[in-house]
């Protein structure tokens, strides 16, 4: 149970990380706590989950897990998940993921359609360093609105050291806020705790549904514990391989041509062709860097423009009306709902606190993979618009990870060699995950069946049709593998 040896898996290492900064803190966010009683693992594998009602028709529960789980006898972190019962005739247990990283499944099982999996516990975690387990801690409100804020696509040398010293001190404030827990929040780390869950809960194998960073999470447990895989439905793959020819960026360039083709068919405010939508929608984001909008006491600048304008591509056609009333009042000088669903993106709260998504989504992705460096990210970034021209040049270089305070993790080529059927779903228009990840996805997990959704927005199981549905339902309930590269 939750054992991890690198050695016994393949690596796909591409960068080296080279301008990573190392510094410790002392500091123990909420939810750090003594060790069970006990010694060693054993600690551990007596611990039992206490359910208690919570929310209406669910129950909630939390466990302790190990901060290191190469060292089960220092300090434990919480985990926080809910459930929603199937009852007396319950055969297992689908546990689910919504992505992120860092997003809560907690919160996920309160909307979760149950009644598709009548014979499962559904249950939802909120992973290490994210939500109500114990969180990533990062900078004040203020100086993340500050971060938030910071142009995240530089014109000339003083605005690239302004993005590098921004990065830079949001690293230093995470790691002065959250301490030893950055260096365990890899999804290796996550991989390991879900299958203690899957151990307390009583099963012999893992069900699962994951969506986006959710299907690193399958992918990544199938490769450590193919043996245990049950039945594993992964939605709108993330990118797991070492191939870059497909970027998130192009998803999204794609998502607004769709978008603007259908605007211009409905003769919209923002032009009667796709390039003239299109042309409308840049000279929005670039008069947002030129002149930022005032929205009450606050500004909505370029960087939170651009985020709030892709958030409804997330929802395909069905946020289409609301994106154009967003950009068309931005173009009238009303930035108030880009900046609000910026906001929603970014998990700002109406007090001007931060959900922990804003922390915990860099510090998870950090762990996780390598970089190139900040000189590298300038280089990237030159590729990047190559393949994504509207976009990319607004989302600017991935200098994050630069001068993150933690290590990036193995960084392991997920096969799941020997696993059972694992399905991945991926749709045609999906704008954060490109449909060829899903294809990548499913070619290279040894026992990976893809099923195609011709449909747009972000989530084939969520958003698509009853094909989509029926064949996920068919596998969980029943066992029914769907042919491989179905098209729905």
């Amino acid at each position: 149970m939750a054992a991890f040896d690198a050695s016994k898996h393949q690596t796909q290492s591409k960068y080296s990380s080279p301008d990573r900064t190392s510094f410790t803190s002392e500091a123990k966010p909420e939810g750090f706590a003594a060790a069970p009683a006990g010694s060693g693992m054993q600690r551990y594998l007596d611990q039992k989950i206490d359910w208690k009602g919570c929310d209406t028709g669910l129950e909630c529960g939390t466990v302790l897990v190990p901060l290191d789980w190469d060292n089960p006898d220092g300090d434990a972190i919480t985990l926080k998940m809910k459930r929603k019962a199937a009852g007396k005739d319950k055969t297992a247990t689908l546990f689910i993921n919504p992505g992120g990283p860092g997003g809560s499944g907690q919160d996920m099982v309160g909307n979760f359609d149950a009644t598709s999996f009548p014979t499962h516990d559904v249950i939802g975690w909120d992973p290490r360093g994210s939500g109500e387990s114990t969180p990533v801690k990062c900078g004040t409100p203020e100086q993340t609105d500050a971060y938030v804020a910071t142009d995240s696509s530089p014109d000339d040398e003083a605005e690239w050291g302004s993005l590098e010293k921004a990065n830079k001190d949001f690293a230093a404030q995470c790691r002065e806020k959250s301490g030893a827990l950055l260096d365990h929040i890899s999804t290796i780390d996550t991989a390991r705790d879900l299958d203690y869950l899957r151990h307390l809960v009583g099963d012999e194998k893992l069900d699962y549904l994951g969506i986006s960073y959710g299907t690193y999470i399958g992918s990544m447990y199938a490769e450590l514990y193919p043996q245990r895989v049950g039945k594993m439905v992964l939605d709108s793959a993330v990118n797991i391989t070492t191939d870059e020819s497909v970027i998130q960026a192009m998803g999204f360039d794609l998502a607004l041509k769709n978008y603007a083709d259908w605007c211009a068919k409905q003769s919209c405010a923002l032009g009667t062709t796709q390039k003239q939508v299109l042309d409308s929608v840049t000279g929005i984001l670039k008069g947002l860097d030129a002149k930022p909008l005032k929205v009450f006491d606050r500004t909505l600048t370029q960087s939170q423009g651009v985020t709030g304008m892709v958030t409804y591509l997330y929802f395909g056609d069905q946020g289409y009306s609301q994106l154009t009333s967003a950009l068309v009042a931005a173009k009238e000088g009303d930035g108030s709902q880009l900046l609000q669903t910026s906001d929603m993106m970014n998990g700002r709260n109406e007090d001007g606190t931060y959900g922990s998504m804003m922390y915990s989504f860099p510090a998870i992705a950090c762990a996780d993979s390598e970089d190139p460096g900040a000189a590298g990210a300038r280089k990237e970034l030159a590729k990047d618009i190559k393949k994504a021209p509207i976009l990319a040049p607004f989302f600017g270089p991935n200098v994050q990870c630069s001068f993150w305070s933690a290590k990036p993790s193995p960084q392991l080529k997920l096969q799941g060699k020997g696993a059972a059927p694992i399905v991945v779903l991926g749709a045609t228009g999906d704008p954060a995950t490109p449909y060829q990840q899903a294809v990548w996805m499913a070619d290279q997990l040894e026992s990976g069946v893809l099923v195609t959704w011709k449909g747009a927005g972000h989530s084939a199981w969520d958003l698509g049709n009853a094909c989509v549905k029926t064949a996920v339902k068919d596998y969980v309930n029943k066992g029914t593998v769907p042919k491989d590269k179905t098209v729905c």
